[in-house]
C-alpha cells in the first residue's frame, strides 16, 4: 500500500499559501489570472469557487438566502458559509466587493 507522507508543517502550508498569494497578486491581467486558477484547480473546484464568489454581491445586499438560492441555484448550505465568511472571517470577500464596487461598507 502507498504511504502517504505526513502533513505539511503549519509553518510549511502557511508559506505555501502565502507564495500562492504572491503569485495571485502578480497577475493584474483578469485573463492570467484566469488561466492561473484553470491550471491550479479542478473543474469542481472552479465551479465552487465561483459559486461562492456570485453569492457575494446579493448578500451585500442583504437579500435572503431562499432568495439567492432561487436566483443562483447554490445551495443553501453554500450561502450560509459565505455569509458567515463576510460576518466572521479574513475579511477577503468584503475587500474583494470594495475594490469591485459592489460594496461600500467598511467592515
Amino acid at each position: 500500500m502507498k504511504q502517504r507522507p505526513a502533513p505539511p508543517s503549519p509553518s510549511d502550508a502557511a508559506s505555501a499559501l502565502d507564495g500562492l498569494a504572491h503569485a495571485l497578486a502578480s497577475l493584474e491581467d483578469p485573463a492570467d489570472i484566469r488561466a492561473f486558477l484553470e491550471d491550479l484547480c479542478t473543474p469542481a473546484e472552479l465551479e465552487a469557487m465561483g459559486d461562492r464568489w456570485r453569492v457575494v454581491p446579493e448578500l451585500l445586499q442583504g437579500l435572503p438566502y431562499r432568495e439567492i438560492h432561487d436566483r443562483t441555484q447554490v445551495s443553501v448550505t453554500t450561502i450560509g458559509r459565505v455569509a458567515r465568511s463576510l460576518e466572521r472571517g479574513a475579511g477577503g470577500y468584503r475587500a474583494a466587493a470594495r475594490r469591485l464596487g459592489l460594496s461600500n461598507d467598511s467592515h
